[in-house]
């Protein structure tokens, strides 16, 4: 059995937690590769709504192990919380179905203290960080001194490197942002605490999954954020600090290439983005309105993480080919397409103009979106609701017509399209 990873093919926010939750059903394992609890997946299962920021969110099912890899950051107590909230919920949450890789780094209140003095200290330039302290983890990940989780297992140990790193960090906050210090004691007791309840789950997360891979299991890679916020290929500066990108699910899991199967992009009908940077095909008249909802339910456009409103667009074809290209993508998964209904012309963003050339392609990436102005085609939207379909071709010419539009565009499959927020408001086909 493969390695299928998925991965957002937007500026995250695209739907893949019910994408998971729907392919898990098939998996022996989920895997989450990236990030830390800036992402925000949510799955709706009848009237329980869980909205996860770590823990994969195939862990609803029953028969797949969940693991986080030595690419996530994690922050000890919303993991915990989290496995809290499953546990209430009936879905039981234990070593034998949840697992973290002794290479995963944590987040301790002192990244998120220097994350907040950093992007106050942006001023007008703020890049619209969750303030939850992702960034400072990674840079301290790559300048070779963060806290990994494998020093839960030694608590002398563990002990010493807190105290060093919160002093560390305190260095930071008073001598370069003239910010209050962190005291390291109350830290130190809390994390030693966070080390005793989690000890039992860590794990060599790579040798799992390879072993697991060799005996022909199925394992599902699930990624956090999107592409166009990869630290490399997203809009930078205006990007997250991880790989957010399908060969970013090899590294942040510890695997090689030979198993890969399916990689799946999760694309929104549209287009959304939460905080700053550039965003060609965004629109802030009525139809706006109409694409972001009030934030009244959970399928409305207001982030999972933050709750800030997200802004909207018409869809960007360029961008969503960029993406095919830096994921190897081999298949779509279309979320909210019921959103359109009621929407009359569709756009689809074919190309840009800028400097009175056209282009169809990005020339040098989408660091530089600003200076350029989207080419639009139109297509007929379509009436009433769609919510209950369930068959291809029960879903309205109008609507069939523009997922084999965006298929068209981008050369790549659309296998999976969402009618609304529920598991089982799904279109999906061979």
């Amino acid at each position: 059995m493969p390695l299928d990873i998925i991965v957002g093919a937007q500026w995250g926010d695209e739907g893949k937690g019910r994408v998971v939750d729907l392919l898990a059903q098939r998996a022996d394992f989920t895997a989450r590769f990236n990030g830390g609890d800036n992402a925000g997946h949510t799955v709706t299962v009848g009237k329980q709504t869980f909205k996860l920021h770590l823990i994969p969110s195939g862990s609803i099912h029953p028969q797949s192990v969940s693991v986080i890899g030595n690419g996530v950051v994690i922050h000890p107590a919303v993991l915990l919380q989290e496995m809290e909230v499953l546990r209430s919920a009936g879905i039981p949450v234990n070593p034998q179905r949840f697992r973290i890789s002794f290479a995963a780094n944590l987040i301790t209140p002192a990244h998120r203290a220097l994350d907040a003095a950093q992007e106050a200290a942006r001023g007008q330039d703020k890049i619209g960080t969750t303030l939850r302290g992702i960034g400072p983890a990674y840079t301290e990940k790559v300048s070779r001194a963060g806290l990994r989780v494998g020093l839960m297992l030694d608590p002398d140990l563990f002990r010493t490197n807190l105290q060093m790193h919160v002093e560390r960090i305190n260095r930071w906050l008073v001598d370069f942002y003239h910010a209050e210090p962190i005291d390291p004691k109350p830290v130190v007791q809390e994390y030693l605490g966070y080390a005793s309840q989690l000890k039992d789950y860590i794990a060599d997360v790579s040798g799992l999954l390879w072993d697991a891979l060799k005996r022909g299991k199925c394992v599902l890679a699930e990624g956090a954020q999107g592409t166009l916020l990869d630290l490399d290929h997203g809009t930078y500066p205006f990007v997250t600090s991880s790989s957010t990108v399908a060969p970013g699910a090899l590294t942040g899991l510890g695997l090689g290439f030979s198993f890969v199967g399916r990689v799946i992009g999760v694309t929104k009908a549209f287009q959304t983005r939460v905080g700053s940077g550039p965003f060609p095909t965004e629109i802030i008249d009525d139809f706006a309105i109409h694409l972001r909802g009030t934030g009244e339910n959970p399928w409305d456009e207001f982030g999972t993480t933050t709750g800030r409103p997200r802004r909207v667009g018409w869809l960007d074809s360029v961008l969503l080919r960029y993406a095919v290209r830096v994921n190897g993508l081999n298949e779509l998964a279309l979320t909210k397409l019921d959103i359109l209904s009621g929407l009359n012309p569709l756009r689809i963003c074919t190309g840009y103009r800028s400097g009175g050339q056209y282009f169809a392609e990005l020339p040098f990436g989408p660091d530089n979106l600003a200076q350029y102005d989207p080419v639009y085609e139109d297509l007929p939207g379509w009436e009433g609701d769609i919510r209950s379909i369930r068959r291809w071709e029960d879903l309205p010419a109008q609507a069939r017509a523009y997922v084999l539009r965006i298929e068209e565009l981008c050369g790549v499959p659309v296998r999976l399209v969402s009618v609304g927020p529920e598991r089982e408001q799904v279109v999906e086909f061979a």
